[in-house]
């Protein structure tokens, strides 16, 4: 039923909440989990005569990337570990947009996700992207309610 399963991460503790339920499912069907992750664009404002700043997060852009690469490497390593087929993709853009276009490009089955990840402002001036997924996906959603530890 389930050969390609798509879990996207945040690096939150909240979002790896997802984790052990795309685990169990890809035991059961022998399926692949791609891991997911999306940086959101960086709006950068000039100023006039202000050269320095923009060079400076252009560079830090890059080193989040690579950051988000190793730390997806990570998490399939130990999926590989326990004899899942898992890869990554880090991809820049509007988080559910990219979830929903890797799912449909990639004949993605099922998409496993937490209904929680990064939180506070960050998710306020964002919206919620499990909400935009779920709205949006051609293809089943599995959403992990996820709480913050107290």
């Amino acid at each position: 039923m389930y050969k390609e399963i798509l879990v996207s991460l945040d690096g939150s503790e909240l979002s790896e909440a997802a984790l052990p339920h795309a685990r169990a499912l890809a035991k059961a069907f022998d399926a692949r989990i791609s891991l997911m992750s999306i940086m959101e664009p960086v709006e950068m404002y000039s100023q006039t005569g202000v050269v320095g700043p923009v060079v400076s997060v252009s560079m830090n852009v890059q080193e989040e990337i690579e950051r988000i690469g190793q730390y997806l490497e990570g998490v399939a390593d130990n999926l590989i570990k326990e004899g899942i087929d898992a890869r990554t993709e880090v991809r820049e853009g509007d988080p559910a947009a990219e979830i929903c276009d890797y799912a449909e490009t990639n004949g993605v089955d099922i998409i496993v996700m937490s209904t929680h990840g990064r939180s506070g402002l960050q998710r306020w001036v964002y919206g919620s992207v499990t909400d935009r997924v779920l709205r949006s996906a051609k293809v089943p959603v599995f959403l992990v309610r996820a709480l913050a530890k107290t």
